[in-house]
């Protein structure tokens, strides 16, 4: 096979009439010959964090539309399927991955549970780590997030980054915020990239101490226009990332879009092709072609280097999308999962005025609220008056302080309840059984009766998402593991849209209300989040009263 075009030459910073030959998958010739064709040839595109189960696909599903954007690999951390199903979720990653053409990357989750201050489905210990280390099928150690035990020394944590080391596999970081002497242990501790940076001066330090920073993009944390004037002078040592991604943000692009974006701010091009397609298979040692003789076909052909519209992928020699359409054939798939409790009632969601004494006087007193931050992980802690009606504290849908629900998945205990500001509804509730990092049930809404009707609407189906407003509800079954849809993507993206859509309709003012629910129960990223058992500071690291003493 020959295929013509201008090739890009990242290297060498160079662009040139040519020609490819592929034989049996792999490049054997790349020879400069005069053509017409206008058309660009360049090394495939490669999201350098990202987990699968955000997309609500398995890897099979996630990459029939992935290619459609000239996406070629991915170094996939399957955390979210490992706090449900410990190793053999990860196992199942692998195996249904290998199954499509694309080239799956997957890591060793380092942290499941992410703490001890939550109810996961499965533990991970480090001689789980040193068995998974040990396989060829994983090329790295997962975002270590639990930075404080790196800091303190815990034996465990410091058992499995020394696992990778044996097995010469990089370790992944995930520290926001770390700055100063923190951060500078936290690196020595072998430990090479992190994707949390937020703001341009953190990225900067961490760039400066020897570290890698990934510029992520996802459908909730978006970084990229603070850290994007970083690349022109570091591109060597950034990647870009989108770490989680809905199905219907997926269907509009992928890492292409944040080539175009950078190419809009007048960032060299070769420069950001570096990052968006080379570094990750240098550092990660990634079984990807380059464009290079010898290397496996892996490359796009694309209209322009402006916006990257992608009119083919190859991935080793095979033709896999072309014009928007996807040659990734479906493949059938087993749905494990890990969901065992029954239907709730609405008074599991109910908070007495006191709990020691019930009938006190329904003056209001002060509560920690969360503060959800549109395109942000962290959240702030703010405090609120309570409103309390009938001796009970309800959401003040005035104020925009709504209740907000963590119900353990795993086993029937009482929910966690606490309050949250910003999603902005109205009427009704949203819940969703995708919640970092353990994956219980999450759930916001303006009344406890509707809250309690969306969480039940979750078990009824064995995980999913939904929005609920009296007798009429929407929702996306999700029984791959509670995270994932056994639905193609398209599909699934529609679902997803049509929630979405009823969710705003309610008044949520948020850009992606489920993907910024599904964050608000994650507690290594600060401040304050709920979990299954209680309202937690990322701050201090330990549990806090919902009243403010």
């Amino acid at each position: 096979m020959q295929i013509q075009g201008q090739i890009v030459d990242i290297e060498k910073k160079r662009i040139f009439s040519g020609e490819i030959t592929v034989e049996n998958g792999k490049i054997i010739s790349i020879i400069e010959k005069n053509n017409e064709t206008k058309k660009y040839i360049l090394p495939g595109f490669i999201d350098a964090h990202i987990h699968i189960e955000s997309s609500m696909l398995v890897p099979s599903e996630f990459a029939k539309i992935a290619v459609l954007h000239g996406t070629v690999a991915t170094i996939s951390d399957p955390h979210e399927i490992a706090n449900v199903l410990g190793k053999e979720g990860v196992y199942y990653m692998i195996e249904n991955g290998k199954k499509v053409p694309l080239k799956f990357h997957f890591g060793a989750p380092s942290c499941v549970p992410a703490t001890a201050f939550e109810t996961a489905g499965a533990i991970i210990d480090s001689e789980e780590i040193k068995e998974l280390m040990a396989s060829p099928d994983i090329y790295y150690l997962s975002e270590m997030m639990n930075y404080p035990g790196v800091l303190f020394d815990d034996d465990e944590v410091l058992k499995k980054i020394a696992w990778a080391k044996h097995f010469d596999k990089p370790v992944d970081g995930h520290a926001p915020g770390l700055r100063g002497e923190p951060i500078k242990k936290y690196i020595s501790a072998g430990i090479t990239t992190d994707h949390e940076c937020f703001t341009y001066d953190e990225a900067k330090e961490k760039l400066s101490l020897g570290m890698k920073v990934i510029i992520r993009e996802g459908s909730a944390a978006k970084n990229f226009d603070a850290l994007i004037d970083l690349l022109p002078e570091n591109y060597e040592n950034m990647m870009f990332c989108s770490d989680d991604k809905h199905p219907d943000d997926l269907i509009l692009g992928h890492i292409n879009l944040l080539c175009a974006r950078a190419v809009a701010k007048g960032i060299d091009v070769f420069k950001i092709l570096q990052v968006a397609c080379v570094n990750p298979v240098n550092h990660y040692k990634m079984k990807v072609g380059l464009l290079k003789e010898n290397d496996a076909a892996d490359f796009i052909i694309v209209e322009d280097l402006v916006n990257f519209k992608v009119n083919q992928t190859y991935i080793n020699g095979e033709l896999v999308a072309e014009n928007g359409q996807s040659f990734v054939k479906h493949v059938d798939f087993e749905t494990p999962n890990n969901f065992n409790i029954t239907e709730k009632e609405i008074s599991d969601f109910q908070i007495p005025r006191s709990a020691s004494n019930p009938s006190v006087s329904e003056q209001a007193k002060q509560i920690r609220v969360i503060e959800a931050l549109e395109g942000q992980l962290i959240t702030n802690e703010i405090h609120h008056n309570s409103l309390i009606k009938n001796g009970k504290l309800v959401s003040d849908i005035d104020n925009d302080i709504l209740k907000m629900a963590v119900v353990n998945r795993y086993y029937n205990t009482k929910p966690a309840v606490a309050f949250i500001k910003n999603f902005g509804l109205k009427k009704g509730a949203i819940a969703s059984s995708v919640a970092h990092d353990c994956h219980n049930i999450v759930v916001v809404g303006t009344s406890d009766e509707e809250i309690c009707n969306a969480v039940n609407l979750i078990i009824k189906n064995t995980g999913g998402i939904c929005a609920v407003n009296g007798n009429q509800n929407k929702s996306l079954a999700l029984p791959v593991a509670g995270i994932m849809s056994d639905k193609d993507g398209w599909e699934t993206g529609k679902l997803y849209q049509e929630i979405d859509a009823m969710a705003k309709d309610l008044g949520s003012t948020l850009k992606a209300p489920f993907m910024t629910l599904s964050f608000m129960a994650l507690l290594v990223i600060p401040d304050l989040k709920l979990s299954d058992k209680g309202l937690f500071s990322g701050n201090t690291f330990s549990f806090v009263d919902l009243e403010v003493e």
